[in-house]
């Protein structure tokens, strides 16, 4: 017989896969697997999350996956994944492998907007009215709040893909497929290795790409601040939280490029809207938490 409910999560990333059974907001178990074919990696996914309900009575299952995903619910391929540089992960069927067949409740977002509302009810993000969170890893993403919703529309912000000003000397085509010299294309991982002749994690701090890359990110903060009056721009990804130098140069390059326009953005207050997620890593895991939160209170 099944015991208490608990809420499972789901966190579909272009590198890993997380899968976590939650008590209210506290992790209680973890699955990681490594992201491979759809086929390969939701099935195993799934065959956890089955293991988990012959134990326990699931109450809801949040999917925070990486984009871009179909996110209205009057399309028939809704909870898809759409086009996307994932090889192999185009018109994947996310949301129906995980869920099919479940009487519980569920709920389906991007990752970022999974980890902006975990930051937003339990991480930084508490108390702002708009909030965005930035994950900058495989790939980059954003995802953006509005009075403690994920903001939806046609599809969700695709604001990785963005094509903004370049720094004077920058000579890097960029590693976008669809973009080349989109913000994705210029400092997501693949990109950062190209720029820098090496694997990120090998490059050291004073090496002057890293310069470009503060610039891209500024303007990519600029962008969003000008666009959203966000509160706050929560940073997660390896490139972000790995590099301690590398947010306080975005700050600085971020006050000297707005030119005083933005009266909320100074040099003392920028410390404040330009931060690295207080969820850390578990940002994401707990985004899912977070959409299964919502479903299970709209049940």
């Amino acid at each position: 017989m099944s015991g208490p409910e608990r809420l499972v999560g789901v966190e579909l990333g272009g590198t890993k896969a997380i899968a976590i059974l939650a008590d209210g907001d506290q992790i209680t178990e973890r699955v990681t697997l490594a992201t491979q074919a759809p086929a390969e990696t939701l099935g195993a996914l799934r065959d956890q999350i089955d293991r988990w309900r012959a134990l326990w009575s699931l109450q809801a299952i949040g999917i925070a996956s990486f984009g871009p995903l179909q996110l209205d619910r009057g399309q028939p391929d809704y909870g898809t994944i759409l086009a996307t540089p994932k090889p192999g992960w185009s018109g994947a069927r996310v949301a129906a492998m995980l869920t099919d067949g479940f009487d519980c409740p569920w709920d389906i977002d991007t990752d970022v907007n999974g980890a902006a509302l975990a930051e937003h009810l339990w991480g930084a993000g508490k108390g702002c009215e708009a909030l965005s969170y930035v994950t900058i890893g495989t790939g980059v993403g954003g995802g953006l709040l509005i009075s403690g919703r994920p903001v939806h529309g046609a599809m969700h912000p695709e604001i990785g893909h963005l094509r903004l000003r370049r720094a004077p000397g920058d000579s890097f085509a960029g590693a976008c497929p669809f973009h080349d010299d989109c913000i994705e294309g210029l400092v997501c991982g693949p990109a950062l290795t190209q720029r820098l002749g090496m694997d990120a994690a090998a490059a050291s701090d004073d090496h002057p790409a890293w310069r470009y890359v503060a610039w891209d990110i500024a303007e990519l903060c600029g962008a969003i601040l000008l666009t959203t009056s966000s509160e706050r721009i929560l940073f997660g990804g390896s490139v972000a939280l790995e590099r301690s130098f590398l947010l306080p140069l975005v700050r600085q390059i971020l006050v000297e490029r707005l030119g005083d326009y933005l009266p909320f953005v100074t040099a003392k207050s920028a410390d404040s809207i330009i931060r690295a997620a207080a969820l850390g890593p578990d940002a994401g895991p707990m985004g899912a938490i977070a959409l299964a939160k919502r479903a299970a209170s709209k049940a």
